[in-house]
């Protein structure tokens, strides 16, 4: 069965039944995708968190606009 057979039946469906064909396709979809995120791996992720450095330069620009 091809996609255009499908369109009759897809008309008929309900909302809820319309999502659910949208969400399992989208799924699909994902799938075939390359996975950028590995699920159950970590990633290092920045903050300014002790950024001294940061911290310095705003204090530097803000007492240059004083």
């Amino acid at each position: 069965m091809n996609a255009v057979e499908l369109f009759p039946t897809l008309r008929n469906l309900t909302r809820p039944e319309k999502l659910k064909v949208m969400q399992f396709l989208v799924s699909e979809l994902s799938r075939d995708e390359e996975p950028s995120l590995e699920q159950g791996a970590t990633y290092p992720i920045w903050s300014p968190l002790n950024s001294y450095a940061a911290a310095h330069q705003l204090a530097q620009l803000l007492e240059s606009d004083e």
